[in-house]
């Protein structure tokens, strides 16, 4: 039997799984078992938002990627969250009967100001992360219901929550503070910064494609969320996220950075209450609320809808504008990095953003870009620009290992 950690990350609409065989000597690198169910959803709302009558699917594919099963159940029936989890439990034990499962570890999007590293969950832990389920309520409530449901079925089996926001704790204050009234921030209203995982991965791996990439970099984590964050030597001095996720750039349903005024006028002038303005800010906006047309990146790309070209022109404008920002943050720029499901695979996005960057030394290479290279930047640019796939699972998994060690020494 060889020893394995499990990763689960539950997310607003999807459960997505991976499964690492732990080496003798070695952090725990080898992933043995991967997948995902998508397309979840409640009796009400069967499915994504932006598809709402999306089939829920599951695949579960080995260390290589390559397909193991799949199943997908009727667009009629909803399969809701502890419905993929009981069926995860059921499916995933008998696929790794040669592996030892010592502890599982769980993506949990906010630990606000009290977690600047992972814990060892136990019932004070819950009840802490419970309390940030309202600045995270699109997926905190989905992150701790995973861990409730395996603490039921499995009481004796470690859970290590990592966080997002972990990666953010080393802002400057003056990066961290809102201009609020003192009595305000002492109660945590502050700048978090979320998708810690993945640029945590970005940062532990960006020196072996280039040694420049150790020093004055924006990473661009461009996905259904999206954000982009400042590094310096590897470490978070600016993001664009803040105190919740709804902050800066357009995403795929949320709507990024917003005049506070425009709520007001909504609960004032509008007449909304606060529940039909948080499902609009964070189900109804972004991308799929400017286009009309879907949420998903590829699918705008692939419409000749005007309202779908106009949702990319802004959030490449809006990308455009933070790069700038976070450029001056840095005091220069030494190298962008795309990353996450757009940043990886849109070689238009990272065409466009690369030619408005023009001004700061950016050359990008259309050949490379076109071929999804590493580098997408020419040899005489003078800010070098590469797109590094993420893996927020392997961070989690890494630390997860870390906490089994250290608890059994």
């Amino acid at each position: 039997m060889q020893d394995a950690i499990l990763v689960i990350n539950a997310g607003s609409s999807s459960i997505k799984f991976s499964a690492f065989a732990v080496q003798a000597h070695q952090p725990p690198l080898q992933r043995v078992l991967g997948g995902k169910i998508e397309s979840l959803g409640t009796s009400e709302r069967p499915g994504p938002v932006d598809n709402p009558g999306a089939s829920p699917h599951f695949v579960v594919t080995d260390g290589n990627g390559q397909v193991l099963a799949e199943k997908s159940w009727r667009t009629s029936e909803a399969l809701s969250h502890d419905d993929a989890m009981a069926f995860l439990l059921e499916e995933l034990p008998p696929r790794l009967e040669k592996c030892q499962v010592r502890a599982v570890g769980h993506r949990v999007v906010h630990g606000g100001a009290a977690f600047s590293s992972p814990a060892r969950v136990n019932d004070e832990v819950l009840h802490e992360l419970e309390k940030l389920i309202p600045l995270a309520p699109l997926h905190q409530p989905h992150n701790l219901a995973a861990i409730r449901t395996l603490k039921i079925q499995m009481p004796d089996l470690p859970q290590v929550a990592c966080f997002d926001t972990a990666f953010h704790h080393t802002l400057p204050e003056v990066a961290r503070a809102f201009a609020l009234p003192q009595a305000i921030s002492a109660r945590g209203v502050r700048r978090y910064g979320f998708h810690g995982l993945s640029y945590e991965y970005i940062a532990s791996v960006m020196a072996q494609f280039d040694p420049a990439l150790s020093g004055r970099v924006v990473v661009l984590h461009l996905g259904n969320g999206a954000s982009m964050c400042a590094m310096r030597d590897g470490r978070s001095i600016a993001t664009t996220m803040g105190f919740t996720a709804l902050d800066g750039l357009p995403m795929g349903t949320r709507c990024g950075s917003l005049d506070p005024g425009v709520v007001l006028y909504l609960l004032s002038e509008l007449g909304m209450d606060a529940d039909q303005v948080l499902t609009m800010l964070y189900e109804q906006s972004g991308l799929l609320g400017m286009s009309g047309v879907s949420g998903d990146m590829r699918a705008l790309e692939a419409s000749d809808d005007p309202a779908a070209q106009r949702a990319i022109e802004l959030y490449v404008y809006r990308i455009s504008q933070q790069l700038g920002a976070l450029a001056a943050t840095l005091g220069g720029l030494d190298a962008i990095v795309f990353t996450a499901g757009i940043g990886e695979h849109s070689v238009h996005i990272r065409s466009q953003v690369c030619c408005a960057a023009a001004w700061l030394g950016v050359e990008l290479d259309t050949a490379a870009n076109q071929a999804h290279a590493s580098r997408i930047s020419t040899i005489e640019s003078r800010v070098g620009v590469w797109v590094i796939p993420t893996d927020e699972e392997q961070v989690i998994a890494r630390h997860t290992w870390a906490d089994c060690t250290s608890t059994s020494d």
